[in-house]
């Protein structure tokens, strides 16, 4: 699925969106990059690894797919991919764009979407409810986002790997 058309998807549907940012140094482009293309698997999230580690079992004990699976490979990204929990929708190094696709159970879709823009690095998590459970859903996890993603952005950042 290419962005142009993941955009019109989501923007004909009704959705959440979390969206944080960090400014980075020029100088960090590379490696900022480099990192977030090596999320999930061994190299963990950044952040928070115990809670992805009990929303995979959680998904498990709910038939899907849980943290088993992992990277297939634990630098290199592209369409098609899974990490973890996620399947890899775009995985563009020249534009520094990553957008996976959540593969949980939940009642809904989700994806997450990095990319660097200018001398940040934006993170947005957009997430479309099946029904009014997918609203309670999202409820009851955003409050977690609140410090997930700022620590996964800083640890994606500060990361040397």
């Amino acid at each position: 699925m290419d962005l142009k058309y993941w955009d019109t998807y989501i923007r004909q549907r009704r959705f959440y969106k979390d969206i944080r940012e960090m400014t980075i140094a020029d100088t960090d482009r590379e490696r900022v990059s480099a990192n977030f293309f090596a999320i999930g698997g061994h190299q963990g999230w950044y952040y928070g690894d115990w809670l992805w580690q009990l929303r995979g079992w959680m998904d498990q004990l709910a038939g899907g797919p849980g943290l088993k699976r992992g990277r297939v490979h634990p630098t290199a990204l592209q369409a098609g991919d899974h990490v973890d929990v996620w399947r890899v929708l775009e995985a563009n190094k020249a534009s520094d764009i990553l957008l996976l696709k959540a593969e949980m159970k939940m009642p809904g879709e989700a994806w997450l979407h990095f990319q660097l823009k200018d001398n940040k690095i934006v993170q947005t998590a957009i997430y479309v409810p099946g029904s009014v459970f997918g609203d309670i859903y999202w409820a009851s996890v955003w409050p977690f986002h609140g410090f997930i993603f700022p620590g996964m952005l800083r640890g994606i950042v500060a990361h040397n790997g």
